[in-house]
C-alpha cells in the first residue's frame, strides 16, 4: 500500500537514492544512458524545496519514501523540478498520483498553472505529462523563466532538440476537478 503526504525534512536523505533508482530507466536509451550516472539533487536542495510545502512523497507501508515530486511556486505557477519513482515501483500509478496531488494543491492555492521541462520523446516524459493534460509549449510561449531552465539543462549536457517546456493550465475546462 502506498500513501501520499507532504514531504518532511527527515525524508530529504532518502530522495537522492530514489532519483538515482528512477534514473536507471534511462539506461535503455543509448543516447541518454549517461543520465543514470549523473548527479542527483543534493539533500540540502531537497530540504530547501521541502521547506516550501510544495513537495510530496509516496511512502510504502513501512513509511519509507519510494517516490517524490519536488516543486516550488514561481510567480503564479507551480513549477515541477522533479518527479521520481523508484525503478521497482514504476508503472504502478504512483507518479500520476503524485502529480494529481500537486495539481490539487495548486488549485487550492489559486495558482493558474503548473510547469516543467522534460524530454519530448521519452515515453515516461512528455507523452506521460500530455496524458494528464499538460501541453508542450511552442517557442514563443516558453517565457524567460522556462527558457533559462532549458538553457541550464542544455549547458549540463541535455540534448537541446529533445527538451521541451510544458504547461498545465488550471483554467482548462477539460481537466477533472480534484
Amino acid at each position: 500500500m502506498i500513501t501520499l503526504r507532504l514531504a518532511q525534512e527527515a525524508d530529504a536523505a532518502a530522495l537522492p537514492d530514489i532519483e538515482q533508482s528512477a534514473g536507471e530507466a534511462y539506461r535503455d536509451i543509448a543516447e541518454l544512458a549517461w543520465i543514470a550516472d549523473d548527479d542527483n539533487q543534493t539533500v540540502e536542495r531537497h530540504k530547501q524545496l521541502i521547506s516550501q510545502g510544495t513537495n510530496w512523497v509516496a511512502v510504502d507501508h513501512h513509511g519509507r519514501p519510494v517516490a517524490f515530486l519536488s516543486a516550488e511556486i514561481l510567480d503564479d505557477t507551480l513549477h515541477i523540478w522533479e518527479l521520481a519513482v523508484r525503478l521497482d515501483r514504476q508503472r504502478m500509478g504512483i507518479g500520476s498520483a503524485l502529480l494529481e496531488e500537486a495539481i490539487a494543491d495548486a488549485r487550492r492555492r489559486s495558482l493558474i498553472a503548473l510547469s516543467l521541462t522534460t524530454f519530448r520523446d521519452v515515453i515516461w516524459n512528455a507523452p506521460f505529462y500530455q496524458s494528464l493534460g499538460f501541453r508542450i509549449l511552442e517557442d514563443a510561449e516558453v517565457g524567460e523563466r522556462l527558457r533559462e531552465v532549458l538553457r541550464r539543462e542544455v549547458a549540463h549536457g541535455m540534448p537541446e532538440s529533445r527538451r521541451c517546456a510544458m504547461r498545465l493550465d488550471l483554467s482548462n475546462p477539460n481537466l477533472p476537478e480534484s
